[in-house]
């Protein structure tokens, strides 16, 4: 019996998103849509007597997957090695959440199946306050649009067939919990008339331009991520904010042309996977 498993998860950008609160975790979640990317995060789970994670080689706290190996009733050493910017709106918690599920599952012989892993996982994050629609996004792949929330049993997903480059920037990190569960009401707002734009065109230039309109909308933009979406403009290109983490992303060579040293990545077209 093998005594470790691995996954790999895609990293993930929301462009625009509403908070759809619910008392059942698995109901609960977001609309909006976003961009998986082949940039993600790998998770290795090893039997262990007690649990502990370490995220590129540190041990920290993460509530998620505390609850993901509460939920499958196993303790696990869980590493996760990812070149993505923790906190800043890469769904980098999310992507840890979901690989811990997956790569569990099969060490342990859980015998969940794929839609109750994500579910777990998503129900895990919710509660946790760390996120609300990055787990459905990657395990799915492409560029997700979520039309309901939840996990795979009440959400339902769309998606925009558009592959290429992707280009980021982080600046720093913003904090999830406090937007989530403060008022949204203008966020929601704004959310939903992104949604509605790309819903009547789902293409990729609709999904930057509703994605911009989002964050001038609900507040959220800084003037790091402003400053670099003009620029990006200026240059020819779109780019649009992370949420939530104080980052631009642009699909093609947006950044580049604007004068940044971006990383570069693709958007994913597996979406998360046991390696």
């Amino acid at each position: 019996m093998d005594e470790v498993a691995s996954a790999f998860v895609p990293g993930h950008v929301t462009g625009f998103f509403t908070v759809d609160r619910d008392p059942d975790p698995t109901k609960a979640g977001s609309t909006g849509a976003g961009v998986t990317l082949t940039e993600g995060v790998t998770v290795e789970v090893e039997y262990a007597e007690s649990s502990s994670l370490l995220l590129n080689g540190q041990p920290v706290e993460m509530g998620a997957v505390d609850r993901v190996l509460d939920a499958l009733s196993v303790h696990a050493t869980v590493r996760a090695e990812t070149d993505l910017p923790v906190g800043a709106g890469f769904g980098v918690s999310g992507a840890v959440a979901l690989g811990t599920a997956l790569a569990a599952n099969a060490l342990y012989g859980s015998d969940l199946s794929e839609n109750e892993l994500v579910t777990v996982a998503h129900g895990a994050e919710v509660q946790a306050g760390t996120g609300l629609g990055d787990v459905v996004a990657q395990a799915r792949g492409g560029m997700p649009i979520r039309l309901e929330p939840g996990g795979p049993h009440h959400g339902v997903l769309d998606g925009i067939p558009a592959r290429g480059r992707v280009e980021y920037v982080s600046f720093g990190e913003l904090d999830t919990t406090a937007v989530i569960e403060g008022d949204t009401d203008a966020l929601d707002r704004a959310g939903e008339e992104s949604r509605s734009l790309v819903v009547r065109k789902p293409n990729v230039e609709q999904f930057m331009y509703a994605s911009r309109r989002f964050a001038r909308e609900a507040g959220l933009l800084p003037d790091s991520v402003a400053e670099a979406v003009a620029a990006v403009g200026e240059a020819g290109g779109e780019a649009a904010m992370a949420m939530l983490g104080e980052s631009v992303f642009a699909l093609g060579r947006g950044l580049t042309e604007a004068g940044y040293d971006p990383a570069v990545c693709e958007v994913d077209v597996g979406g998360a996977t046991l390696l």
